[in-house]
């Protein structure tokens, strides 16, 4: 019998049966195969031991940095949250959709939280006053609930989510953009020590506030984002605001396309007019485009209430234009500044490219119609293309922009005092010397009171664990970083060799001399084939896999498998405590 102080699988409740391997298997699919999660309902999972361990140490990672590098303090806040609240910071309509909305037995209006600013900036409002209270950092990891459409991709886009969430307030702009560059370089080491080549692109700060903020992106086919990276300078950023310096490309008259869309009020119709060919003057390059490669953020800008949603608008044209419901106004016309200066002006007349789809019948006379420039006012040339790999970097004049999918694991943002100022989140400031200023009769020793400025800084921890599963999984099973994994080394062996498991388990154990801080082991003493063991390992996913198989036999050798980093070697077991510490360093 093994002693009961060795880690044993016979005693994890790993429940990995009674699936069928599909043709082509996600890593969500190996995830519920390999007994990590089950899903409870739509967009919602439970977490089992191997899941557990998993999100367990993504938390401690995420921990120790926030408390280490930041000098944070762990909170826990309440997963209810106030209607009342969010009015008041003017979000509540905004992302109304997407909440789970309750009342109460009295009639009082409540919500489950999908993020905390509205919570904690009424907290430190209510208990901080002065300056000297700051700055101030706190963190939680909890629970997060979002209503969304429709739940995909397993943990990547749920319905309930954990996250790490950082709130930081400081005195100043100074300071608080200090701060913000702190949690920066907090960040890329966390992302540092689990392996990942996440990354930092500028983003759009949208619905949360502010005027700053990174997503921090971990490149993948599966990914929902797309990020533009250049080869030749520091160039990164989300889609949502890249631009491009648009190369000088000739478009003929009779190489004119139209996207037509709609607002999501039904009472603007859209026109996007580009070219859908064009040759590039300095390297001669043809590039052909559609409607698919229309760039939905370069619309919203001229047209905010672009309902994005509609790849195809021109049947939702039909209905806003005709009949005693009709919402339709005004349409507008939007040119791509590629195309040719005479275009906008022949429109009007062209037979092959009509202003209005030939499903509108009536009602299309009665609207204003407006055309909007090929640039901006302030003298922009307007591109409505998405941008391709090859296009030029408009930050440095030699590189061209590379476009990859990608996975959000992370979000910094700089609020200032987007939640401060309505939430009362006020501090007073000391009265300038008289060495500063020379006061007013009666104004002498009077402080100053200012809004907090504030930061939110989010990670992930389901969205970490379901895009490293996806990272990182191949045919055979998932494959998670040292830092991370739920077991970092497994011990395999027949059911006869179960006092020499033990023995190299105490070697291995015995042998770092507590140097490898990351080992994890376990014993797989499961009553099944050694076949079976090694190949549920390698679904698990175990960074490191000894063998006690043939060579222990033979020569009291055990074979050492590493996935990830192709190995297979037969190692002495006195070298074997040394061998894994250094897969584990590379891991």
């Amino acid at each position: 019998m093994l002693p009961r102080s060795i880690p044993r699988l016979s005693k994890v409740w790993i429940p990995s049966g009674g699936f069928a391997v599909p043709g082509v298997e996600d890593a969500h699919s190996k995830l519920v195969r390999a007994g990590f999660l089950r899903q409870s309902h739509a967009g919602i999972f439970h977490m089992l031991p191997l899941g557990k361990r998993v999100q367990d140490k993504v938390e401690r990672l995420v921990a120790k940095h926030m408390e280490e590098s930041l000098a944070a303090s762990r909170v826990s806040l309440s997963s209810i949250s106030s209607e009342a609240l969010w009015e008041r910071s003017g979000r509540l309509q905004n992302i109304a959709p997407e909440l789970f909305r309750f009342p109460d037995r009295k009639g009082s209006a409540y919500l489950l939280s999908p993020t905390h600013e509205e919570e904690i900036t009424n907290l430190v409002a209510q208990t901080v006053r002065s300056y000297k209270d700051l700055p101030l950092r706190l963190y939680q990891i909890t629970r997060k609930f979002r209503d969304e459409l429709r739940p995909r991709h397993g943990l990547l886009r749920g319905r309930e989510f954990t996250m790490k969430d950082l709130y930081t307030f400081d005195t100043d702009l100074t300071s608080a953009l200090d701060t913000y560059e702190k949690v920066r370089a907090a960040y890329s080491r966390i992302f540092n020590d689990m392996k990942l080549p996440v990354l930092a692109a500028k983003a759009s700060s949208g619905d949360m506030g502010g005027d700053l903020s990174h997503e921090y992106h971990l490149p993948s086919p599966f990914g929902e984002d797309s990020v533009i990276t250049c080869g030749s300078c520091d160039y990164t950023i989300n889609e949502e605001i890249a631009t491009t310096r648009v190369a000088h490309e000739i478009c003929q008259a009779d190489h004119v396309g139209v996207w037509r869309a709609i607002t999501k009020d039904r009472s603007t119709l859209v026109n996007v007019w580009y070219p859908t060919r064009t040759i590039r003057t300095d390297t001669g390059q043809v590039r052909e485009y559609t409607n698919s490669d229309i760039n939905i953020y370069a619309i919203k800008p001229l047209v905010p209430d672009l309902d994005a949603a509609v790849s195809d608008a021109t049947e939702f044209w039909a209905a806003a234009t005709e009949g005693p419901d009709a919402t339709a106004k005004r349409l507008v016309n939007l040119f791509d500044s590629r195309l040719p200066p005479s275009f906008s002006g022949s429109l009007k007349g062209s037979a092959s490219l009509p202003m209005w789809p030939d499903t509108i019948k009536t009602g299309a006379s009665t609207l204003q119609v407006q055309c909007h420039g090929s640039s901006t006012n302030g003298g922009k040339p307007l591109n409505f293309l998405r941008i391709r790999k090859g296009d030029n970097c408009p930050q440095c004049s030699s590189g061209t922009l590379n476009v990859q999918k990608a996975m959000e694991l992370g979000h910094t943002f700089h609020l200032g005092t987007r939640y401060s100022q309505p939430l009362g989140a006020k501090i007073s400031l000391p009265p300038p010397s008289s060495s500063e200023t020379k006061p007013s009769t009666g104004d002498s020793g009077t402080s100053k009171t200012v809004s907090m400025q504030m930061g939110c800084h989010g990670i992930g921890i389901s969205r970490v664990i379901g895009a490293v599963a996806e990272h990182l999984a191949d045919d055979k099973g998932l494959n998670w970083p040292v830092a991370i994994a739920p077991y970092t080394c497994i011990v395999v062996f027949a059911e006869d060799n179960y006092d020499d498991a033990v023995e190299v388990y105490k070697h291995i154990l015995n042998g770092s001399g507590g140097q490898d801080e990351r080992l994890d082991i376990i014993l797989d003493d499961r009553q099944k084939s050694l076949p079976w063991k090694l190949k549920d390992a390698d679904l698990i996913g175990a960074p490191v896999i000894v063998v006690l198989g043939r060579e222990w036999r033979i020569a009291r050798r055990v074979e050492v498998q590493c996935r990830r980093l192709n190995i297979n070697e037969v190692i002495d077991v006195n070298n074997l405590p040394s061998f894994i510490a250094e897969l584990h360093l590379r891991l």
